[in-house]
């Protein structure tokens, strides 16, 4: 039976909606009137004399809220422009979009009518006129459209794109390419005349070719083949034929293009004509030329010119009729004659090699055009409407073929409308049986185009998809519009045919597969029966693969089809046997399927049994929880925390069949083994199997005794059992004892299958099902979890080795030790691991760094080497922000009074996790690890203040051998590249402009000067520990016994013990030069800081500081010495202006920054460094003081002054310049200074005319200090001094100004 073994696709595709169309018309309104449907199926066009309705495609919503395409009235109108002409023929021919970016869809459609009149017009899809033209004075017969197909072989004629227009004894074709520019330019044009609101210009004519069709009685329809080459054999015997003995003929046979015609005498006519004998008509050409119209549709001026002509005269011409060209005499080649018989129409195949015919006799000829001849005939079709198919084979179909290397093949069908009988059929080409009959509606128009777009070639057409309907079927009393796909198997026999039957078939398994709202009954009657009829035994498995993996199949459809497809093969005589084998096992664990699933919502009957059995279990376990319970509700408090997640990856997603056969896979022998995936998947297997027996809902061992039946490993169950018990931790610990007894009892049922602990194992040995158990909980991050489970596993593996004692009836106390040490050292490390977890998980407090909480686990601590838990712990208090005082007094047990409850806590876990690893964190090994994780994370982010408190961490550290390995592994790793790029920085650029080049060094000034800062600490840290390795012998780092087979690299201390000493003179030299910087950074001196040192000591800057290098020696250049004394006078006297005290009463000096009062004893540590005096440096100082004013600091300095005479003098000026200030420059000058003035010795009231009040900072001095400095002066001055009587007279002068 064809009919059934295709698909006849037909469900309503679109349908037509119009005030044309009214559903129920008895009427046959639709055979009147001329219908053409475009290519693409989005443009319906109906015309009946001189009215027509364009109906466009659109979107619609119907009752069910399911979306479908439609075709609407889009226009409708009259097209009619002359007197008493009615529409004749009409074609949609869409156009193909000329920009990059499309795929294959139409730009817009132009609509091609022809008229009685003669006449050809040119529509848009919404009725605008864009082209006119009068190419011939009879009625136009019909018009078809050939566009461009690509060949399929190499030595077919690539064809053109042609619209051919036929009238009684005329045909005129207009060539594709110049039709489409034109058309192009018609529609911009009346856009943009649209848009300025102005008239249209007329267009130029259309260039065409005419030829006079003659010696045939009457044409009715016409088919233009295209062009054509003769083979040399046929072009010998034209030539004979025609031109007899004697003919010649040429050496290349000339291109041809072919036409045939229908009507009567004779009943078919060929026609063909030599390309290049006939030049192409233009009509009006000359008078184009002579008015120069052309020019004037692309010109402004030209197109005023036009629209301001007299109305009288565009009348005139209106009512002219154009001149119409002459034809071109084309005769007839040959014919087939047959004088009674009438032709109605004809229809080229796409291959333009065959064309169907139809006459007044019912008859459908089918004609082979290359030869001439009518090869098959077809009766009882009167009034038939033809359409051809041609389907392309698909790529499945093509696997199976012998040529599958090739190209794919396509196959050519022949639609046939009997309208009388009401009966569509497809038949086979060139000889083919009918494949294909259908019953549809009398009144139902065939719609077949013959074309495609146009515009494409073969350029253009790479990479498209063109979205275009070969026939198609309208039936008005519905108002569907119906597709007619035909399976490309139909065309083949035999065994081929069978072989793409049942491809065919998988694709109607895989289309009903998709169909979502199926009812389960029916989706599975007609898979069954689809799986039933595939004849090969690969595609038969593959429709089996496709149905088991679709997601909406229920379990019972599936497993009823794979029963009644295994009952199917075993009755068949020959039986692939992977086939059958697939099917069993395939039955077999959508059994288990349901089993499983039967069991799990079965209620629990063995919970109380349970319960009896397990009381001895029950008190043991309760000892170890309450034993841990305080540190795992902490846990818990901190893991219940919400978070976001994914609903498809929740455990508690409903396991589908189709996921479950995806991860089993069942072997030959019956055994069941598990397919490990991903995670997700893996846990959501381990959920449905074993999740409702842990919650106490499932019955254990049934479900145990299930999977033991179905085959699979007890080694992969135990493997699922702890994958969902650590995987839902957090359900785990709201109710620990219930789960922890539920537990136990699945790991005895587990443990007691065949296959899991093997009999012939020596207890004295390491059990290989217990250490998968152990390796499990010493990999998992999920503390809580392993611990629990490793508790209840270790008293599992002591009631097994107990039993087994006993059944040897001997003392088995070493095997004993052997296998439960493990389990011991397993569980104290889990503790460990749950105290050091739950520090982990402690919130961060606000404003803190923040960073995810570090995930533990045995594996990872043992991997992390001997440091792994101090390193942990060190990234927990750099994301807390614990600052390094408060962490010694935790460490010291000292916690302080009042301490809210959030750093109690926090105190309280790091103690308990101290009191865990007594040796791994220790205070020295956690300071050192703090520090490091400290200039680490300043590495990451320089701005940041944490190199100071790596700093901080590394003055706490007690040891010397260790603070010296890690101050020179700082040094080295992450402090010695910026220092000197900071320091090349602040020598080329002014203090002023560092902000300007931040990305040097990778920080602000700001920043830039608290690092400075910190290398300074850091390198006075690295001379004091070298100082005293010598009094101190090394520390012996050891760690806890049940963590000594760690595993991985060194940890930071045992790094720092393995470095090299330093060179002593060349870390002094490094802190000298920081210092410098740090001063000219911190007061904004202008220096070059490098320049401050020789040769030498420039080569030795940046050096590793475990080398020796050349130091500067001897004296140094005076030069230099005195910019090195400039440069500390410069800051001192910003020091004195930071601090600015004018009383005593001030707040004490800051420890940090400028007004820090260790600069001065900084400065004279340098001046002896840098060779320069510090005596004069404590004078400098001095007197700055007292120009600041302040001059109790200044007379506490004084005291340490060795040169009194020098500093006398240069205070004598400085009294001076204060008592002229009073004297000579106040605004509020009184009568005793007038007076006193008056009476002061000539020398002296001239010396203080002479001083300079405004190098004074703090002139504003009272008398009383003044008098103080003049004492100290007379003290300090000896009395043979040269100015020991100035002295005097302003000491006298003083006295008065006080006492007045």
């Amino acid at each position: 039976d064809w009919e059934a073994a295709w698909d006849s696709n037909e469900n309503k595709e679109e349908s037509a909606s119009g005030e044309e169309e009214t559903s129920g018309q008895s009427e046959p309104w639709l055979q009147d009137c001329v219908v053409s449907l475009s290519p693409c199926a989005d443009l319906l066009v109906v015309a009946r004399q001189q009215r027509a309705v364009f109906l466009s495609a659109k979107w619609r919503t119907d009752g069910s809220g399911r979306e479908e395409m439609t075709l609407a009235v889009s226009w409708s109108g009259t097209l009619s422009a002359e007197e008493r002409e009615c529409v004749s023929s009409i074609i949609a021919i869409p156009l193909a979009s000329q920009k990059r970016s499309s795929t294959g869809r139409p730009d817009w459609t132009c609509v091609v009518v022809g008229f009685t009149s003669g006449y050809v017009r040119f529509y848009t899809e919404n009725g605008v006129l864009l082209l006119a033209q009068l190419l011939h004075v009879d009625p136009v017969l019909k018009l078809k459209c050939r566009t461009y197909e690509i060949p399929r072989h190499p030595g077919v004629t690539e064809q053109h794109e042609e619209l051919s227009i036929l009238y009684p004894f005329a045909l005129v074709t207009i060539d594709g390419f110049s039709l489409f520019q034109s058309l192009r330019a018609c529609r911009n044009q009346v856009a943009r005349a649209a848009a300025a609101g102005s008239d249209v210009v007329p267009p130029p004519p259309l260039v065409y070719k005419k030829w006079g069709v003659q010696e045939m009685d009457s044409i009715v329809d016409h088919s233009s083949v295209g062009i054509t080459t003769l083979c040399v054999f046929d072009q010998m015997k034209n030539a004979s034929i025609l031109g007899g003995f004697n003919a010649s003929v040429k050496g290349s046979p000339p291109a041809m293009s072919q036409f045939v015609t229908v009507g009567a005498g004779p009943f078919t006519g060929f026609y063909y004509a030599v390309e290049g004998n006939s030049q192409p008509l233009l009509s009006h050409v000359a008078l184009a030329v002579a008015s120069k119209l052309t020019s004037a549709i692309f010109s402004a001026a030209r197109f005023v010119d036009l629209c301001n002509k007299n109305k009288n005269e565009e009348e005139a011409a209106q009512k002219q009729k154009p001149k119409v060209e002459p034809a071109t005499p084309l005769g007839i080649r040959f014919g087939l004659p047959d004088s009674r018989r009438h032709g109605e129409s004809i229809c080229l195949s796409p291959c333009n090699t065959l064309a169907g015919v139809t006459d007044d006799f019912g008859r459908v000829t089918l004609l082979d055009l290359a030869r001439g001849i009518a090869i098959r005939m077809w009766k009882g079709y009167r009034d038939a409407q033809l359409g051809w198919l041609q389907v392309q084979e698909e790529r499945g179909d093509r696997e199976f073929s012998p040529s599958a290397s090739l190209p794919r093949r396509h196959a050519l069908f022949l639609i046939i409308f009997a309208p009388r009988r009401g009966i569509l059929e497809v038949w086979a080409m060139q000889r083919g049986p009918r494949v294909g009959a259908f019953t549809v509606g009398k009144q139902c128009r065939l719609l077949y185009a013959g074309y495609r777009l146009m515009g494409v070639n073969s350029v253009t057409s790479q990479g498209w998809q063109l979205h275009t309907q070969q026939v198609c079927l309208l039936d008005p009393t519905t108002g569907a519009l119906k597709t007619i796909n035909i399976p490309f198997h139909l065309a083949l026999s035999d065994k081929k045919n069978e072989r793409a039957k049942d491809m065919h078939l998988l694709k109607r398994l895989t289309a009903l597969l998709k169909v979502g709202d199926m009812e389960p009954e029916t989706l599975e009657s007609e898979a069954k029966s689809v799986l039933l009829e595939i004849k090969y035994p690969a595609i038969k498995k593959q429709a089996l693969e496709s149905l088991l993996s679709n997601k909406d199949t229920p379990v019972s459809c599936l497993t009823n089809i794979t029963c009644a497809l295994h009952d199917a093969l075993k009755q068949q005589d020959e039986v692939d046997p992977s086939l059958l084998q697939l099917c069993s096992a395939q039955q077999k664990l959508l059994q288990l399927y349901t089993d499983v699933q039967q069991l799990q919502a079965a209620e629990n009957t063995e919970a109380c049994s349970q319960n009896v059995q397990f009381l001895v279990l029950q008190h043991g376990i309760e000892e170890e929880l309450s034993r841990v319970g305080p540190t795992l509700q902490r846990y818990a408090q901190f893991t219940s925390k919400p978070s976001v997640s994914f609903a498809q990856d929740s455990p508690d997603t409903p396991l589908s069949p189709q996921a479950f056969l995806s991860q089993l896979e069942c072997s030959e022998d019956g055994e069941v083994k598990v397919i490990l995936r991903s995670e997700a998947e893996w846990n959501q297997l381990g959920s449905f199997m074993f999740w409702s027996c842990l919650c106490c809902k499932g019955p254990v061992h049934k479900v145990c005794d299930t999977l033991q039946e179905a085959g699979i490993s007890p080694r992969q169950l135990l493997s699922l059992l702890l994958s969902v018990w650590l995987q839902r931790e957090k359900e785990v610990l709201q109710k620990p004892m219930e789960t922890v007894k539920n537990l136990h009892t699945l790991l005895v049922a587990l443990s007691n299958m065949k296959g899991a602990v093997e009999d012939s194992w020596d207890p004295q040995s390491v059990s290989p099902w217990w250490q998968q158990v152990r390796s499990t909980c010493i990999q998992s991050h999920n503390a809580a979890a392993a611990l629990l489970a490793a508790l209840v596993a270790h008293r599992a593996a002591k009631a097994s080795i107990t039993s087994r004692a006993d059944s040897k009836l001997q003392s088995e106390w070493e095997t004993v030790s052997l296998e439960l040490e493990q389990w011991v050292v397993c569980v104290r490390q889990l503790e460990d691991v749950l105290v050091l977890q739950t520090l982990q998980l402690v919130p961060l407090s606000q404003g803190t760094a923040g960073g995810a909480a570090v995930q533990c686990s045995i594996k990872t601590l043992l991997e992390g080497g001997t440091g792994g838990i101090a390193d942990s712990v060190s990234k927990w208090v750099f994301r807390q922000s614990m600052a390094p005082e408060r962490l010694k007094e935790i460490l010291q047990r000292k916690e302080a009074e009042g301490a809210d409850e959030k750093p109690e806590q926090n105190e309280e876990l790091l103690v308990a996790v101290c009191q865990r690893f007594p040796h791994s964190l220790s205070p020295d090994l956690l300071f050192a690890h703090c520090c490091w994780e400290y200039v680490v994370q300043w590495n990451k982010d320089p701005e940041a203040h944490h190199f100071s408190c790596a700093v901080e961490h590394l003055k706490l550290i007690s040891s010397p051998h260790i603070q010296l390995g890690i101050s020179t592994m700082m040094w080295s790793t992450f402090i010695v590249k910026r220092f000197s790029a900071a320091s090349y920085l602040i020598e080329k650029v002014k203090t002023e402009k560092l902000h300007v080049c931040e990305q040097d060094v990778g920080m602000g000034d700001k920043a830039m000067t608290s690092f400075l800062g910190c290398c300074v600490q850091l390198l006075q840290i690295l001379m004091e520990a070298d100082s005293a390795t010598e009094e101190v012998p090394p520390p012996e780092l050891s760690v806890e016994e049940v963590w000594g087979g760690a595993e991985g690299p060194a940890s930071i201390a045992e790094l720092a013990l393995d470095q090299r000493g330093v060179h002593f003179p060349l870390v002094q030299h490094h802190c000298l030069l920081a210092s410098l910087l740090h001063a000219a950074m911190s007061f904004r001196v202008k220096v070059k800081p490098l320049s401050l040192f020789d040769s030498k000591g420039k080569n030795a800057f940046f050096r590793d500081l475990t080398t020796i290098q050349l130091m500067p020696s001897g004296d140094m250049d005076p030069t230099l010495i005195s910019q090195r004394k400039e440069f500390l006078f410069r800051v001192l006297t910003a020091w004195v202006q930071a601090i600015d005290e004018p009383s005593s009463s001030a707040p004490p000096l800051s420890s940090a920054g400028p007004k820090a009062d260790w600069w001065p004893s900084l400065c004279l540590e340098l001046g002896s460094l840098l060779q320069v005096n510090p005596d004069i440096l404590r004078r400098h100082l001095v007197c700055e003081l007292y120009n600041q004013g302040l001059d109790l600091r200044a007379e506490e300095v004084m005291l340490e002054v060795e040169d009194k005479d020098v500093l006398g003098s240069q205070l004598l000026v400085l009294t001076g310049q204060r008592l002229s200030y009073c004297l000579l420059h106040n605004q509020e000058q009184t009568q005793a200074a007038m007076e006193l003035l008056a009476r002061l010795p000539p020398t002296l009231c001239t010396w203080l005319k002479a001083m300079d009040p405004s190098e004074l900072r703090c002139p504003l001095v009272s008398l009383t200090q003044t008098s103080r400095l003049v004492s100290r002066l007379i003290e300090m001055l000896p009395e043979n001094h040269a100015q020991y009587t100035l002295a005097l007279h302003l000491l006298e002068a003083v006295d008065v100004l006080s006492t007045d």
